[in-house]
């Protein structure tokens, strides 16, 4: 299986104790996605952040309606945690977020190791331009909320 790797970086002027707490509340996660997907959280709320909880949702791809799970399988609260697609429109989804102390503020860093189903050509077509704008969506609206 062929994967591919989105990184993107991002410095915020608040410290990491102010901003690791906003992504462990899963509830924010609607704050960071686009509206162009309609995401909607379905595991019932509020949801525990630890290694373990699994989360579902429901967002639309180009208009088809997707489910999507996912499971923390890293939790370090204040550093990284790693969600992990169980189920959804992915082969693979690991997605790492870190945070750093980093110039009076937090730099918080993401990877993303995924495999579309379609392979090459629906990544070339579809996928990379999709999580293109899906990241700067989140970065526009992080900046927006802490400075």
């Amino acid at each position: 299986m062929q994967t591919w790797h989105l990184r993107r970086e991002l410095w915020l002027p608040r410290p990491r104790t102010e901003v690791f707490p906003f992504f462990a509340d899963a509830g924010n996660l609607d704050e960071l996605t686009p509206p162009w997907l309609h995401f909607r959280i379905l595991t019932p709320q509020p949801i525990v952040m630890r290694a373990g909880a699994k989360i579902a949702y429901q967002i639309r791809i180009h208009g088809v309606p997707v489910r999507w799970h996912t499971e923390i399988t890293a939790w370090e609260p204040m550093n990284r945690f790693v969600d992990e697609q169980q189920g959804g429109p992915y082969r693979l989804w690991v997605h790492e977020h870190t945070f750093e102390d980093r110039d009076g503020g937090t730099l918080c860093r993401d990877h993303v190791e995924y495999a579309p189903v379609g392979g090459a050509l629906v990544n070339r077509f579809f996928v990379t331009r999709d999580l293109e704008r899906v990241f700067e969506y989140r970065s526009t609206r992080l900046r927006a909320r802490f400075g």
